[in-house]
């Protein structure tokens, strides 16, 4: 664990499996955070943390992550068996991946990448477009919620099968279709490089400036 990194430590609220494999963690809220921000997360003894978008409201009474299991990775086989007052050490929020209240903003996401939209979005922000890509209906995290708020703005990107209401196919085939992108607006991208840097360069080939384009990568 780094020197310089301070960690402090939080009881955990509740553990809750959304779909297979992926998690909310809810835990004690002991800081303030913008939404879009992110948090270090270890457990005692454990030396290496991993880094995770907040993905709860600014003003929610507790804070929570959304994780992917990794059978072979270092924290989250631990995370994934953690109980109600277990206790994670958490380091105080950080980073500039924050919303925009100037500019139109578009949320563009893959798999848990959707986070910290969810986070800006119970903070109050709206997007003018938010696409989700993932791989069944069951990983469409906080459908309700960003459907009711966003309404047809709002866009499932659904890559294995074809549903009702859904895009089939990835959100880069999604974007593929549009033929004009506003140069002024904001592109939020979020969820594995690949992707990320697939939709950075598609829309930089339709005319979007690259500092318009806001990327959070994860791994």
């Amino acid at each position: 664990m780094a020197e310089t990194t301070k960690f402090n430590s939080h009881k955990i609220r509740n553990l809750t499996e959304l779909s297979e494999g992926k998690f909310i963690l809810k835990f004690e809220k002991k800081f303030k955070f913008k939404a879009g921000q992110i948090v270090s997360i270890a457990i005692k003894d454990r030396p290496n943390p991993r880094i995770y978008s907040l993905c709860s409201g600014e003003n929610d009474s507790e804070m929570q992550i959304l994780f992917d299991l990794k059978n072979d990775g270092e924290l989250t086989p631990l995370l994934s068996k953690l109980s109600a007052e277990d206790e994670i050490l958490v380091s105080e929020p950080y980073g500039n991946y924050l919303a925009d209240n100037q500019s139109p903003m578009w949320w563009i996401a893959t798999g848990t990448g959707i986070a910290p939209f969810y986070s800006m979005l119970k903070s109050g922000y709206r997007a003018e477009k938010l696409l989700h890509g993932a791989r069944g209906s069951s990983n469409f995290f906080f459908a309700d919620e960003f459907s009711t708020l966003l309404g047809d703005n709002y866009i499932q990107c659904n890559s294995v099968s074809e549903e009702h209401n859904q895009f089939s196919g990835h959100v880069t085939d999604y974007l593929t279709l549009i033929d004009h992108f506003a140069v002024h607006n904001k592109y939020y991208l979020c969820g594995r490089a690949l992707m990320v840097v697939e939709v950075r360069d598609l829309l930089i080939s339709k005319g979007v400036p690259f500092q318009n384009i806001i990327a959070e990568i994860y791994f």
